[in-house]
């Protein structure tokens, strides 16, 4: 942190008079809250060349760098929410001496030029008549500040404030001369909205700029808390969390929020009304946003956002701009008002506040103008393969035809399959008269309103449909009760009625063609923008009512704790047959988890791989489908024994099931509660905590696994169909608490074990760790028997360990050896390996012994004896080979996160970095294991040892 200097000298001659208030940090409003991790990268970036702080009005620029002024240096100190006082006294060590220049409207080349003179005299202590002209500089000029700042004791930090205020591209050439020939002693911090006329895209690749957006600059959930307590509003967590929301986190909103809050009757209604159309949100957006953009730019604003994102040729198709692609670019990029997704081709989304505010405005023009955007919408999304953003536009246009057209084409693409449901302002509802004519119509409004989370309209609109029936030709009946049907279960669903799920299902499938048995569809059959359910019945409508029901009552055996792996299995191949990809991709990621936990890792990791390249292709909301992936990987990253894979990814999955705590080697999981997603999605909450619960004993804490366990477990308990994933808790939990020592209180979880293989494996287990190898034995189930090919993989490898164990200890080497043999035949196709490396000693010398009497697995055996051992939490092994010169503590960190499919950005975001930091770590990497691509870099460290 650099020390501000105490004085500010001012040149005070009449023909150039300088305001001091521009040579010294701005008096942030108060209270102003520290923001510890924004100020560390602050204190990170000033450490380099260049630091640029970007956004739009309102997203707290200034306020953070006058902070991290007054700070003096206390950043490390500073607790999350504290308020900063009005002046520092914290001594400080010698580090960069700080200098201030805030930019003004106007400043040009000589007016800047005055104030960083100034600021710099200040800074370095020049004389008037010193090396730092007070007027743009000649070369030679710059040549001689560039030396003086080169041979100064300290560095200055200069922190140009509303830079993007300077119009004139030469008036920063000086600077950035400087930058390149002050030897370092001279670093930027800059604070800006857009249009710099600054080389960042050559310090960018250099890796010598530190980058902080709006991304970054948004307050999250517990510090928008810290703010409403500080201003005397304090909210409970949900309405703090829907305040984030609402504002995307946007500091000027949340200002503006917390003071009206403060008198409200009911803050709670009033934080879900809170929107950008309110008189001191919307006056902000109009002055300091809406302002400074040139009509053309806002009149694209407000038509495209008729849509919740956009892209190019969306955004052509609603305005008629052929250069719409360029412009939403300039907005995301230089101007910062929208938000560009990392997707291809690139989408592009408003804050929530500034969308509020333009939906407003585009309320008030002509009718015919506003549903004419409408029906440009829903032809777009129709022949973009979109049909239930398609049929949004189309029922509030009145284009009731091609409402029930895409009903009828599309229908198992526009069913909302999660329990979160994507609200919506309810379109006008279809006429009497239409509906007569075209009951369809009435399904298309039932089937939006469900979609939305309007199980009351849906079930009204689809009683009113029904009721025209019997008006229909036969063939058209026929189908259109079979759609009627459809709806029915879909609405049973989602009101949570499984008796009603099942009932409707098996209607459903009693109306699948005559000719079902054709399953296959040809490669030239009708794609996923065609319309296979048009009434001529056959293999494209069985495919769909296979993919549709499976989908469904797999939903509904998940959600009571059930593991229906195989009804998944079944509807992803339906799915697939049919080409509906959003249902494809609920069965295919319901189907990856449970296959993951039955051991089948390659089908697992396979059906993960795939459900994740599946979401951004159609701008699904698919967060939660994305989190059953994430989570199948990690544990089949867990039973690879890949422990940094698996943390990665089951923190990738966290969130989505209000996981936001609890990270292995984080703070303690009594602290955060059960994930509040636990009762919508039981089985990966269960799961998800097995997994957790191993890391956390293999991490030496094996009490905070067991607590998890048992809060899994008690979450499970009024769920009579989760026999099964209760089992794998009841196991887990028995055995952490042998390996504690509470050898009578795992015995008495496991004291009903009966049939079920996995107890009974588990207690073998518990007994053995007692030392009555008798009792192990006598315990232990057939794990050689037919039946035993249903067990979970890892169970069966369990029970084949300890059996092999059992018979060397008994004498019988020979037989230890046949039945080692037999266990690596089962774990080697899944590279299973954790049954082995975490199992102990006397499987850690079963090995060993096995590599002198040979094996089939000689290289998955010799690695095996290394990795095994007596603790499951091993000190990282020597390396192999040496480096020329080793990897940073930083560096062994994000290696690891190099063998996840995480994106750099991914890494980044995980580690609080920027990406052009985690970008600089890889690089060098790569240079220190002479590797040149991440899996190259990845196979070198694990020869060397390193992961």
């Amino acid at each position: 942190m650099p020390e501000q200097q105490s004085r500010v000298r001012v040149d005070t001659a009449p023909e150039r008079p300088l305001l001091a208030s521009r040579l010294s940090p701005a008096v942030p409003p108060e209270p102003v809250l520290a923001r510890p991790r924004l100020l560390r990268r602050l204190d990170e970036g000033a450490a380099g060349p260049v630091t640029l702080v970007a956004a739009p009005a309102g997203w707290g620029k200034t306020t953070l760098l006058a902070t991290w002024t007054r700070l003096d240096g206390g950043t490390p100190d500073v607790a999350p929410g504290a308020v900063v006082p009005d002046s520092g006294d914290l001594s400080v060590p010698a580090g960069p001496v700080l200098a201030w220049v805030s930019v003004e409207v106007g400043d040009d080349a000589s007016r800047l030029w005055a104030y960083l003179a100034a600021a710099l005299r200040t800074a370095t202590g020049s004389a008037e008549d010193g090396p730092v002209p007070d007027r743009p500089p000649r070369p030679d000029q710059l040549e001689v500040l560039a030396a003086t700042l080169a041979a100064a004791d300290r560095p200055v930090l200069l922190i140009l404030d509303d830079l993007h205020r300077v119009a004139d591209p030469a008036a920063l050439s000086g600077v950035e001369f400087l930058l390149r020939h002050a030897g370092q002693r001279l670093r930027l911090v800059i604070g800006a909205r857009a249009g710099l006329h600054l080389p960042l895209h050559r310090l960018r690749l250099a890796g010598e700029l530190t980058e902080i957006g709006p991304d970054e600059l948004a307050f999250t959930d517990d510090e928008v808390a810290d703010l409403l307590t500080a201003h005397g509003a304090a909210l409970p967590a949900t309405d703090v969390r829907q305040l984030r929301e609402r504002t995307g986190g946007w500091p000027a909103a949340l200002r503006i929020a917390a003071l009206a809050v403060r008198g409200q009757p009911d803050p709670g209604r009033w934080v879900g009304q809170f929107g950008g159309d309110q008189p001191e949100i919307a006056g902000y957006l109009r002055e300091e946003v809406l302002a400074t953009l040139d009509p053309a730019e806002e009149d694209l604003l407000r038509r495209t956002a008729v849509v919740g994102a956009v892209c190019a040729d969306l955004a052509a198709a609603l305005t008629g701009r052929s250069d719409a692609g360029r412009a939403l670019a300039d907005l995301a990029g230089t101007g910062g008002l929208l938000h560009r997704e990392d997707t291809r081709p690139p989408w592009y989304r408003c804050d929530p506040l500034l969308a509020d505010l333009l939906r407003a405005d585009l309320a008030r023009l002509p009718d015919p103008e506003v549903r004419d955007l409408h029906v440009r919408a829903a032809d777009w999304y129709a022949g973009d393969g979109r049909p239930a953003d398609a049929l949004r536009h189309a029922l509030t246009a009145g284009r009731w035809d091609l409402a029930g057209d895409l009903f009828v084409a599309h229908w198992p693409e526009l069913i909302r399959y999660d329990s979160s449901p994507a609200y919506a302002p309810a379109p006008v509802a279809p006429p009497a008269e239409v509906i007569r004519a075209d009951p369809e119509v009435a399904l298309a409004y039932a089937a939006e309103r469900a979609f939305a989370g309007d199980l009351a309209a849906a079930t009204g609109h689809l009683r009113a449909a029904a009721g025209h029936a019997r008006d229909l030709p036969v063939p058209r009946r026929q189908r259109f009760l079979r759609l009627v049907t459809v709806l029915e279960l879909t609405v049973a669903r989602l009101a949570d009625d499984p008796v009603e799920v099942r009932a409707a299902a098996a209607r459903l499938l009693r109306t699948r063609p005559p000719d079902s048995a054709s399953t296959r569809l040809s490669d030239s059959a009708s794609t996923a923008g065609s319309a296979p359910t048009s009434g001529g019945g056959g293999a494209a409508d069985d495919a769909d009512l296979r993919a549709f029901t499976g989908t469904a009552l797999g939903l509904v055996e998940l959600a009571g704790g059930a593991l229906p792996t195989a009804r998944f299995v079944r509807a992803r191949a339906a799915g697939r047959e049919a080409r509906r990809p959003r249902t494809e991709l609920v069965a295919t990621s319901r189907a990856a988890l449970l296959l993951a936990v039955r051991g089948e890792l390659r089908a697992a990791e396979q059906a993960a791989r795939e459900a994740l390249r599946m979401p951004p292709c159609r701008g699904w909301s698919c967060r939660l489908d994305c989190a059953y992936a994430y989570l199948a990987l990690a544990q089949v990253a867990l039973l690879r024994d890949q422990p940094d894979e698996a943390t990665a990814n089951l923190n990738l999955a966290g969130p989505a099931f209000g996981v936001t705590g609890d990270r292995v080697g984080g703070p303690d999981p009594e602290a955060d509660g059960w994930p509040a997603g636990a009762r919508d999605e039981p089985v990966a909450a269960a799961v998800a905590a097995l997994c957790r619960a191993h890391l956390h004993r293999d991490a030496g804490d094996p009490a905070a696994g067991q607590r998890l366990l048992v809060r899994a477990r008690e979450a499970l308990a009024d769920k009579p169909s989760a026999v099964e994933l209760t089992g794998l808790l009841r196991a887990a939990e028995a055995e952490l608490r042998a390996e504690r020592g509470d050898l009578d209180a795992a015995r008495d979880l496991l004291a009903d074990a009966g049939a079920d293989p996995v107890l009974a494996v588990a207690s073998a287990k518990v007994e053995l760790l007692a030392g009555d190898a008798a009792a192990a034995g006598r315990g232990l189930p057939g794990w050689q028997a037919p039946a035993a090919t249903a067990w979970p993989l890892p169970v069966r490898l369990d029970a084949g360990l300890l059996d092999a164990v059992l018979a060397e200890q008994a004498g019988d080497g020979r037989r230890a050896g046949r039945l080692l043999e037999q266990v690596l035949d089962l774990a080697g196709p899944q590279g299973c390996r954790r049954v082995f490396t975490h199992a102990g000693g006397p499987v850690r010398d079963l090995l060993a012994a096995h590599l002198d009497a040979g094996t089939a697995h000689f290289t998955l055996v010799s690695d095996l004896v290394r990795g095994a051992g007596p603790s499951a939490a091993r000190p990282a092994a020597e390396p192999r080979g040496g480096l020329d010169e080793p990897l940073t503590e930083r560096e062994l960190t994000i290696l690891r996160y190099l063998q996840s499919i995480l994106s750099n950005v991914e890494i980044a975001s995980e580690l609080s970095l920027s990406v052009n930091t985690v970008k600089t770590h890889v690089r060098n990497i790569y240079r220190k294991l002479d590797a040149t691509r991440r899996r190259e870099a990845v196979r070198r460290a694990r020869e060397l040892r390193l992961i």
